[in-house]
């Protein structure tokens, strides 16, 4: 990040802050949609986050660490629509049968919507996490710098998601067994 940008929009120069979040934008928009996986709650919190970045900018005392807190705050933007989210929208999901494999690559849509099913059903500190290190490619304790918590609890973090994709894509794997009704009884 250009620190001279930081620095003057730090003083309040809204071209400056408009040139250093326009480098972010598009960083944000998919760190968020990857957090929430709702492009709606993603916008709002880009729009959050942004907010947030100008208005404590100028309380910002490590600009060279302006990246890190910006993704902070985003992440935490995201909490916040995930909150707003679960208590207003009811969750209903259906039950589909097993995806036939092809070999025309329908096969691998297949998968990418049972990965999908799997990393909704995270909790979103743990998508977070995930986001965080398999998408942005930050370290452990990059990772525990942007959210303020102790490498040890990422790392926990990730450790739990990852072995709740792997319980959500085994079970999606299973082949449901059909209910049979019983015999009606004759009077």
């Amino acid at each position: 990040m250009d620190e001279r940008l930081i620095s003057q929009a730090r003083l309040g120069d809204e071209e400056a802050f408009a040139s250093l979040t326009e480098s972010l934008v598009d960083r944000f928009h998919a760190v968020a949609r990857n957090i929430l996986r709702d492009p709606a709650l993603a916008d709002d919190a880009v729009q959050a986050a942004l907010v947030r970045v100008w208005r404590d900018l100028p309380r910002l005392r490590e600009p060279q660490r302006f990246e890190a807190w910006a993704y902070r705050l985003l992440v935490n933007a995201c909490y916040t629509e995930a909150r707003r989210a679960r208590r207003w929208a009811p969750s209903v999901r259906g039950r589909q049968g097993p995806e036939p494999m092809t070999a025309d690559g329908t096969s691998l849509v297949a998968d990418r919507d049972e990965l999908e099913r799997g990393f909704r059903r995270l909790p979103v500190d743990q998508r977070a996490v995930v986001v965080l290190h398999h998408y942005l490619g930050l370290t452990l304790e990059e990772t525990a710098a942007v959210l303020e918590i102790p490498e040890g609890t990422v790392r926990s973090r990730l450790y739990r998601a990852m072995e709740s994709l792997r319980a959500a894509l085994a079970a999606d794997a299973r082949t449901p067994v059909p209910f049979a009704m019983p015999n009606e009884v004759k009077r």
